[in-house]
């Protein structure tokens, strides 16, 4: 149903019949009818830009900022060893002349241990050696905080990056699973 707006004559008419009707409630002031109130004037709309299908928008949405976990992470350190022996490393080819198991150890143990086998492993000249930290015990995650496993996992690579490490590691890459996996690192050393 269209509204059509009243003119003149009408409100007019309407003044003259309203005037001669007796009100309901007297004691409520008396209501002049007014004219109808022109439309609010809409603001000028700005052009659209064009757009294709497929194209991309002008702003893009900001990435979220996550630590990576810690097999990303070494996985993207640069390969400072040779690329063919490395390529050998990463497929369990190449087989590590001595290991060190972390299983069970705190930090505070674990340290000490792994810079004497380093240093012990380069002096005997020794190019691979495997240190294994294990993948941590498996804990519920209830809370809203999430929990990193395996304290060793995390930490190991961390030490062997550390400037008095430096001489003695050349390359630290997460182990083949036949020799551990994820809870297990190569180390290859220098030359002595």
């Amino acid at each position: 149903m269209s509204r059509t707006r009243l003119t003149k004559e009408d409100v007019a008419l309407w003044r003259k019949v309203a005037d001669q009707a007796q009100r309901l409630h007297p004691e409520n002031p008396k209501q002049t009818p007014s004219f109808p109130k022109p439309k609010p004037v809409e603001p000028p709309k700005r052009p659209i830009p064009d757009f294709t299908v497929g194209a991309r928008a002008a702003t893009r949405i900001p990435r979220n900022d996550l630590a990576l976990g810690i097999s990303e992470r070494v996985a993207r350190q640069p390969v400072q060893m040779d690329q063919k022996a490395f390529v050998k490393l990463k497929r369990g080819k190449i087989f590590p002349e001595g290991k060190i198991d972390l299983h069970g150890m705190t930090m505070s143990e674990a340290h000490p241990a792994l810079i004497d086998f380093l240093f012990r492993s380069h002096a005997e000249g020794k190019r691979l050696v495997l240190v294994i930290t294990g993948k941590g015990k498996q804990k519920l995650d209830d809370g809203p905080i999430p929990t990193r496993r395996g304290v060793l996992k995390h930490q190991v690579p961390q030490w062997l990056t550390l400037p008095s490490l430096r001489p003695v590691v050349l390359q630290v890459a997460e182990a083949h699973v036949k020799h551990g996996g994820k809870g297990a690192y190569y180390v290859y050393l220098r030359r002595k």
